[in-house]
């Protein structure tokens, strides 16, 4: 006949966390023992790629792990791979190489926009004109009424 087993935990449902082996002890006897989950290595926080250099462990082990088993001795060690940090490090220098040149643009151009209007006055009896003709037909400041109605 065959021994009967009794669980040695309260939980009695096949779940995830309560997988169970049989195991024959050395008296002879058949015991349950509880199964751990798979040991995983972190990923990469943006491309999903296992990290080097850290030791596979469920989270809640690595709590009780040393810093130097949890990282890598660089910048984000232990978030990102070092392709991903690589990316993000040009992409930010190459940012800031895009201000400086666009600062640098605009000083040229104020530089530059004094000199261009010195060498439009020539012509400048032509836009007189308009421009005198175009205060002409501007409106009048309406007048402030008093409050007293003529009719």
């Amino acid at each position: 006949m065959v021994q009967r087993l009794t669980l040695r935990r309260r939980l009695s449902y096949n779940t995830k966390s309560n997988r169970r082996r049989i195991v024959r002890t050395p008296g002879g006897r058949l015991v349950y023992q509880y199964v751990k989950k798979n040991k995983t290595v972190p990923k990469c926080g943006q491309c999903k790629e296992k990290l080097k250099g850290i030791r596979p462990t469920r989270p809640c082990e690595r709590s009780r792990l040393s810093k130097r088993q949890k990282t890598v001795a660089r910048t984000y060690g232990g978030v990102l791979c070092h392709s991903c940090l690589r990316e993000r490090i040009v992409r930010a220098f190459l940012i800031e190489e895009q201000k400086i040149v666009k600062a640098l643009k605009s000083q040229r151009e104020l530089l530059v926009k004094p000199v261009k209007p010195v060498a439009e006055k020539k012509p400048a009896k032509a836009q007189a004109s308009k421009s005198a003709g175009g205060k002409s037909a501007a409106k009048k400041p309406a007048q402030k009424s008093t409050g007293k109605s003529k009719k």
